[in-house]
């Protein structure tokens, strides 16, 4: 296959049955292999076990996540690949037990701290490339190989060469990457301008989308977005989360459907029928292909409210945060076994291995 969608997880293996509806969610115990009692999240078909601090420990002297765990990523063999704010480098890669494996991504650091913020796998010919969008206005959208190599830097000044839209009192801070199935791919720069930036498989221009604004069609974060395929029809989808909503888009750019009723929706991944949404007000959510709720992981708003409050001060206070609950789910991905990978917006760090049950 040539320029084929990979995502985070490769294999997109059939989801499980749709339920018909929605309970309040489950917490239950659930013992590991050293007996130690885990919690358990979700409703239905859907029901993980919470593995938090999911290679924490394997981290060598002088690693750490920084001021967040910002990115999530899974490659075709199975290696994780996980965006931060600290050090060394901003990327950091550990095999599916959770062992360290190597640390990258040295040009996406200001001062020697990490900016890494969205990262993407997309299998090209017989290749596989990361896509990466670090978090830092002087820095650039880039695509490397998964050794390291930097095939390009798209920053500033060539996404203004190209669109016109990037003049000097428009902010820029990129947040996330997306493909289309003809080899072309989505730039969005969801913490500045409020665009998305179309190119081709040759990697030519082709439109921005998008803009600030709370209409259709228009953004106020657009800070992740995807391929939405599981009705059969390629579609973008965003996460335009201060507007607290989905909005899919034809390959044309034509704004198609909006989907109101998240709190901040951060980023998007699909397996099957499934679509997976990490909110960053302290939940994650499944959809099935009718875009109904089947499960609102770790939603609790008496947590929520807690998290929430005294200026996010929860986000720095590992102490108080609760097994089975989620502070700032900032990406999640689907696993080729159904499995789930949080990060989140924390202070530290944290990586969750949700295990389907």
């Amino acid at each position: 296959m040539s320029r084929q969608q990979t995502r985070r997880a490769m294999l997109k293996t059939s989801a499980a049955t749709a339920i018909a509806s929605v309970t309040a969610p489950m917490f239950l115990n659930a013992s590991d292999k050293a007996g130690v009692k885990s919690p358990v999240v979700g409703t239905g078909e859907h029901v993980y076990e919470c593995v938090h601090d999911w290679g924490s420990n394997a981290l060598p002297n002088g690693h750490s996540y920084g001021g967040a765990s910002h990115g999530v990523a899974v490659d075709q063999q199975g290696l994780i690949y996980i965006t931060h704010q600290g050090g060394p480098d901003s990327i950091f890669v550990f095999d599916a037990d959770g062992k360290f494996i190597k640390s990258m991504g040295k040009d996406h650091q200001v001062k020697n701290r990490g900016k890494g913020h969205g990262i993407d796998i997309r299998k090209e010919g017989s290749e596989e490339f990361l896509y990466l969008a670090p978090s830092d206005k002087s820095l650039y959208f880039t695509k490397m190989t998964l050794k390291g190599e930097v095939v390009w830097n798209r920053g500033r000044d060539q996404l203004h060469k190209d669109s016109g839209v990037l003049g000097p009192k428009v902010s820029y801070r990129p947040t996330n990457t997306s493909f289309r199935p003809d080899g072309g791919y989505y730039l969005g720069d969801g913490y500045g301008s409020n665009y998305i930036f179309e190119y081709d498989k040759d990697d030519k221009f082709v439109r921005v989308l998008g803009g600030k604004g709370s209409e259709e069609g228009k953004f106020a974060t657009p800070h992740g977005q995807w391929l939405d395929e599981r009705d059969g029809i390629p579609k973008l989808v965003v996460a335009d989360r201060a507007n607290k909503r989905l909005q899919w888009f034809d390959l044309d750019g034509n704004h198609l459907n909006t989907l109101d009723g998240f709190l901040f929706p951060a980023d998007i991944d699909t397996q099957g029928e499934l679509m997976l949404i990490p909110d960053l007000h302290a939940r994650i959510t499944i959809l099935d292909k009718n875009n109904s709720v089947l499960a609102h992981l770790g939603d609790d708003a008496t947590w929520r409210e807690q998290v929430l409050g005294n200026g996010f001060a929860m986000r720095k206070s590992s102490a108080q945060w609760q097994p089975g609950k989620f502070v700032h789910p900032h990406d999640a991905c689907f696993d080729m076994n159904n499995d789930i990978f949080c990060v989140e917006w924390v202070v530290g760090g944290r990586v969750t291995k949700l295990v389907k049950a």
